[in-house]
């Protein structure tokens, strides 16, 4: 009988400790939580590096963020580093960029004329800049008073009945340019979607050997969601990969650029020849091509942000903003 009793006891004691172990373990681990946050995370070494400036990138300034790649390149965010040292650098190395935006049908109106004065505001302000404007309506592209040592060259090419390919063939146009144009004029390429607005400065941190963007969407998500094309019938097909890039934006030195946009064409023709089309067209055909020639740079999320995601306590500066999305009007033929 008394056995039964110090059993009864034990028990007894058990239930009666678990309030206050459920109350240790609900105020001690958030407290732990927050000493933890005041700990020095692990020295990320840039092994390859896009200029002489990029040592001095503060690497361990953003606690909150990942701040490089798996392959020692670095992830541009606010706070990271110096501007004025990367504008003094790049315009004692002679640095240029081309900028190369396509405005076909009706985003010619609705969005070319803030694209480029709100480039003019913050785009690589001071070093020389050209425009290469995409359009198959010239006579609608705005004329924008520009500043010295920018230029804008407007081109007309063809419209395609399906958004879609026009978006896919721009990679085959840009390869074309920088051949017969921008080689012979510029060091760096920047390509962008034309529904974007600058709203703050997007500067020469941002240039490197071959930059790709994270996609606003996808770089707090688990791998498990990014939208690669799972179609091993396509070029694009990927089973994982490191980021989910965002095509609204990429860029780098010429030769880079022109490598990624022949590559990227090659595979988009390979699969028409097998009537296959990638899940995201041209963008899946970028992260496969990201996939296996890993960026020297990649730009964080305030390079191309979406308001309607809401207010991130890591999204410290806001330099793109994606412009208010109008498909139904501006996509029906």
């Amino acid at each position: 009988m008394g056995r039964y009793i110090q059993r009864a006891k034990g028990v007894l004691k058990c239930v009666l400790c678990l309030p206050v172990i459920v109350c240790m373990v609900h105020f001690i681990v958030p407290a732990v939580q927050f000493f933890i946050g005041f700990l020095p995370m692990d020295k990320c070494s840039l092994e390859s590096l896009d200029n002489s400036v990029d040592a001095s990138l503060d690497l361990r300034s953003r606690r909150d963020v990942l701040t490089c790649t798996p392959w020692k390149a670095p992830i541009i965010w606010e706070g990271m580093f110096d501007p004025d040292h990367y504008d003094q650098l790049h315009k004692k190395e002679g640095s240029s960029v081309a900028l190369t935006v396509f405005a076909v049908g009706r985003y010619t109106e609705a969005y070319l004329e803030n694209f480029l004065n709100s480039s003019e505001r913050h785009f690589m302000l001071g070093l020389p800049v050209s425009y290469y404007v995409f359009t198959d309506m010239p006579e609608k592209v705005p004329h924008i008073k520009l500043a010295p040592q920018r230029s804008l060259n407007v081109i007309e090419v063809k419209k395609y009945t399906r958004w879609q390919d026009i978006s896919m063939m721009r990679m085959k146009t840009i390869s074309d340019v920088i051949e017969s144009d921008i080689r012979h004029r510029f060091t760096h390429v920047f390509c962008f979607d034309v529904d974007q607005v600058f709203t703050g400065r997007f500067g020469s941190e941002a240039l490197g050997e071959s930059v790709a963007l994270l996609h606003a969407y996808y770089y707090h998500v688990p791998k498990m969601w990014y939208t690669y094309d799972r179609n091993p019938k396509s070029k694009a097909y990927m089973e994982t990969g490191d980021f989910y890039y965002h095509a609204a934006i990429f860029g780098g030195s010429w030769k880079s650029v022109k490598a990624l946009t022949e590559a990227c064409y090659k595979n988009i023709m390979e699969d028409k020849q097998n009537n296959v089309e990638a899940l995201w067209h041209d963008e899946s055909h970028l992260n496969k091509y990201f996939w296996l020639h890993k960026p020297s740079r990649v730009l964080s999320p305030e390079y191309c942000w979406d308001t309607n995601i809401g207010s991130r306590s890591d999204i410290r500066a806001y330099r793109l903003l994606w412009a208010p999305k109008q498909y139904d009007k501006l996509r029906t033929p």
